[in-house]
């Protein structure tokens, strides 16, 4: 039993399922063989084995045609039309087959019960089986009811009164059409499953793209301010070396420590691990603008107290804003404003040197609207509800907004009030 159950084991979860379908419809054939197997021993040695003989074809073509209707599901063949066409005549032959032998044989009741038993098994398992080849309720069920009409007439035309020809094609009718149903609900559940493991699949490679942006977004806010800080002081370093000036090493040390603390910082990106902290990306930012010449000032309130989420996602604010300040335009003043006001931080950054074309590529323009650093921005601060605004904010100014509701919490005074309240009305 190991390998049966090392195989089904393998078997995903979807086809774990079509595999008990497809045995499901496997094992109607197998039951209507042995039932009518049964029911065929009142009708003799010759007749039964005859007619028994007829209902193994019958059973095999419905083998078959289980196998490719559900591979037709899948869309692994074409539809298996002709072998839905044969499984329908040998239908029709075994039940009229049956029929004959009924009409031919000995004159019992039981006799006559076994040909009608086996003329309703047959057609009945028939009439489900062809049903999973076809697609539309009108097709299917319209199976089922021209299988019960062909009875109707077989059994007025052997003399049945019209009561009893009628209660017979109603039963292959409720029997054909039960079994058409549940052909229709197992392929349609069979399709749901392989659906919901597509949808899976799909949801799992959404989440490994979407990280993959997160990494390239982390990446880029971690790598782009130090680039251009290290090309800004090699440039600064090349000037001081061709004028002899010593100068030129302490800034070639800097640049070497820079490029260290980059490699660290990818690394932590890499290991997800990384946030940013407001107060280290403040004075950071500002030690940054002002060693590139640019008049920066930081001011309002500390960033002292504020939840860690908050901080990281102004943090990243502040990091992208220094690096859009020092890679575009001509900035020769940088303002940097954090305050408090009506439940939310509010962080601004404002800077001069915009072009009246709409200033820098990287702070107003391009940037601003549809760049992928602000944009990266923007989808940080929308996980906790923050938002991003950027443009002009007047002749040659450049202002970066973000906003953040901080969690409410209730004042002490509040709590205190209460506290006296409840305290006062206790006896």
């Amino acid at each position: 039993m190991r390998g049966p159950g090392r195989w089904w084991r393998r078997q995903s979860k979807p086809e774990k399922v079509e595999t008990y379908t497809r045995w499901s419809f496997h094992s109607f054939a197998v039951v209507e063989f042995v039932t009518i197997g049964i029911m065929t021993v009142p009708l003799g040695a010759w007749p039964g084995a005859v007619l028994l003989l007829t209902v193994a074809v019958h059973v095999g073509v419905c083998f078959v045609t289980v196998s490719r209707a559900l591979d037709w599901t899948r869309g692994r063949r074409p539809q298996p039309v002709r072998l839905l066409w044969t499984l329908a005549a040998v239908t029709s032959a075994v039940g009229l087959s049956a029929m004959g032998i009924a009409d031919g044989g000995p004159d019992r009741e039981s006799v006559d019960a076994a040909a009608g038993g086996t003329f309703g098994a047959v057609i009945v398992i028939g009439t489900g089986i062809i049903a999973l080849g076809v697609r539309g309720r009108r097709r299917v069920f319209a199976i089922p009811a021209a299988f019960a009409a062909g009875s109707f007439v077989v059994a007025f035309t052997r003399g049945a009164p019209v009561g009893e020809s009628l209660f017979a094609s109603t039963m292959v009718l409720f029997g054909g059409g039960l079994l058409a149903f549940t052909a229709v609900v197992s392929v349609w559940l069979l399709d749901i499953v392989y659906e919901l493991d597509e949808a899976r699949e799909t949801r799992a490679r959404l989440a490994v793209a979407e990280e993959r942006l997160r990494f390239g977004r982390d990446l880029h806010d971690v790598m782009g301010r130090n680039l251009a800080v290290i090309a800004l002081k090699s440039e600064l370093a090349v000037q001081l070396a061709q004028r002899d000036r010593p100068e030129a090493v302490a800034q070639m040390v800097e640049v070497q420590r820079l490029a260290q603390e980059s490699q660290r910082e990818v690394r932590e990106v890499v290991r997800g691990y990384r946030e940013a902290d407001l107060a280290a990306e403040l004075a950071g930012a500002q030690g940054v603008l002002t060693a590139a010449g640019i008049d920066c000032t930081v001011g309002g309130a500390t960033a002292a107290g504020l939840p860690v989420a908050v901080q990281s996602a102004l943090g990243w604010v502040v990091r992208e804003a220094a690096t859009n300040v020092l890679r575009h335009g001509d900035a020769r003043r940088c303002a940097v404003r954090l305050r408090m006001s009506e439940g939310r931080v509010v962080l601004s950054v404002e800077n001069d040197g915009v072009t009246e074309a709409g200033g820098p590529s990287g702070s107003s323009g391009s940037s601003g609207s549809s760049g992928s650093g602000l944009a990266g921005l923007r989808e940080r601060l929308a996980e906790i509800d923050g938002t991003l605004e950027a443009g002009p904010a007047g002749k040659g100014l450049f202002r970066l907004t973000a906003e953040i509701p901080l969690p409410s919490v209730p004042a002490r005074s509040e709590s205190v009030a209460v506290v006296r309240t409840v305290s006062e009305v206790t006896p």
